[in-house]
């Protein structure tokens, strides 16, 4: 069982992969940069978070378009 993310997590993440969704890869090194240059996050952990979880939305969106 993997962890949960919060809300706040989710919902920000789901918000800058809507207006930004070219600009996220499946390379969590490049999604922590996008998402420092995107928003104003409050510490590196948060970051990683979200960059984490772009990164897992990324590789879900092209495994179903393939």
């Amino acid at each position: 069982m993997g962890r949960i993310k919060t809300t706040l997590v989710k919902r920000v993440t789901n918000q800058m992969f809507d207006e930004h969704d070219d600009r996220f890869t499946t390379n969590f090194e490049e999604n922590k940069a996008v998402v420092e240059q995107l928003a104003n996050v409050p510490s590196k952990k948060i970051r990683n978070i979200i960059a984490g979880y772009a990164t897992r939305l990324k590789k879900k969106q092209e495994a179903t378009a393939l």
